[in-house]
C-alpha cells in the first residue's frame, strides 16, 4: 500500500486562557517565573488519521474545536504539544491568505516576492505572471500599493498566486467565503481543475455546497477529539444531527451561501 502523503499521529494542541497580568515582587519571589498558572485549554487531543495522495478531505465542526488550528499544523507553522504531524510533500497554503504580502509594495512586486518565498524560480514566475494578473482581475491596479486594495481584491491576488505554486497538497481555510460571487465561481473552477490533476485537498469550510463539491471524505472534530472519519455526506449528516441548529451554525451547511469578506479594511481604493 502507498505511503500516506499526510500522517497525523495522536496529536493534541494546548492553549492558555486569559492574558498575562503584571505580578508583584512578592509573587515573583514566591511563585517563580511562571506566576499564577492560567487555565489550560485543549481544542483537541489524541487525533490520528492518514491522508493519501489525491484524496479530498473536508474538516467539519463547530467554531472553536480546532479546525483551522489543525490546518495550520499541516502547513508547518504550528507545532503540536503532543503527537506527531508528518507531511511528505509540498504544500500550497490558502490560510491567512494575504500573509506575506507587503502593504507598501505594488501588486507586481508582491507577486514576485510571494511566489519567490514559496519557492518559484524567476523563470517560473515570469511564465505564470500574465495568468496570475488575469485571474486576479487586477486591471490598472498592477502598480498600485497592496495596502490600497479592498479586502476582496487582496484575496483575489493572493489566491491567484498560491494556486500557481503547483504543490501536491492544497490547504484551504474558508477562502471560498470571501470575495464576490463571480470570483468565487472562478476559484471553485480552478480548484476543480487542480483536483482533476490529482492534487490532494484539505478543506475547512462551513459551506455544505463546497464540501460536497470538492470532498469525498470528512473529518468531524467534536468535544476535544476526532468524532468521525468517513464519507463526507455521512459526516455532514452526523454534524447536523448533533447540532440541530441550536447555535445557528449548521444553517451554513444547508446550502452554498457564502459570506463576503470583512469590509473593515482601511485605505481601500478598489
Amino acid at each position: 500500500m502507498a505511503e500516506p502523503i499526510i500522517s497525523v499521529e495522536d496529536v493534541g494542541i494546548r492553549f492558555n486562557r486569559g492574558r498575562r497580568r503584571k505580578r508583584s515582587a512578592k509573587e515573583m519571589l514566591t511563585k517563580g517565573k511562571t506566576g499564577t498558572p492560567r487555565a489550560e485549554f485543549w481544542p483537541f487531543r489524541h487525533v490520528s488519521f492518514d491522508i493519501y495522495e489525491g484524496e479530498s478531505i473536508g474538516v467539519i465542526g463547530r467554531n472553536g474545536v480546532g479546525k483551522s488550528t489543525l490546518l495550520t499544523m499541516l502547513a508547518g507553522t504550528l507545532v503540536p504539544d503532543e503527537g506527531k504531524v508528518t507531511v511528505r510533500a509540498g504544500v500550497a497554503p490558502l490560510i491567512a491568505i494575504t500573509g506575506g504580502f507587503v502593504g507598501d509594495l505594488t501588486a507586481r512586486e508582491n507577486i514576485h516576492l510571494v511566489a519567490g518565498l514559496h519557492g518559484m524560480t524567476r523563470k517560473e514566475i515570469a511564465e505564470a505572471f500574465d495568468e496570475i494578473v488575469e485571474f486576479a482581475e487586477l486591471g490598472d491596479a498592477l502598480d498600485t500599493p497592496f495596502k490600497h486594495f479592498s479586502s476582496g481584491m487582496k484575496v483575489r491576488l493572493a489566491f491567484s498566486v498560491v494556486v500557481r505554486l503547483r504543490e501536491p497538497i492544497l490547504l484551504v481555510d474558508e477562502v471560498l467565503a470571501v470575495g464576490d460571487r463571480a470570483f468565487r465561481r472562478k476559484c471553485m473552477k480552478r480548484i476543480d481543475g487542480l483536483l482533476g490533476q490529482g492534487q490532494t485537498l484539505f478543506l475547512v469550510s462551513h459551506s455544505e455546497g463546497s464540501l460536497m463539491r470538492f470532498c469525498t471524505r470528512g473529518l468531524y472534530l467534536k468535544d476535544g477529539g476526532l468524532a468521525a472519519d468517513g464519507p463526507i455526506q455521512e459526516v455532514i449528516d452526523m454534524y447536523k444531527a448533533d447540532t440541530g441548529g441550536e447555535d445557528g451554525e449548521d444553517e451554513q451547511y444547508e446550502d452554498d451561501t457564502m459570506a463576503t469578506g470583512d469590509p473593515g479594511d482601511t485605505d481601500e481604493m478598489f
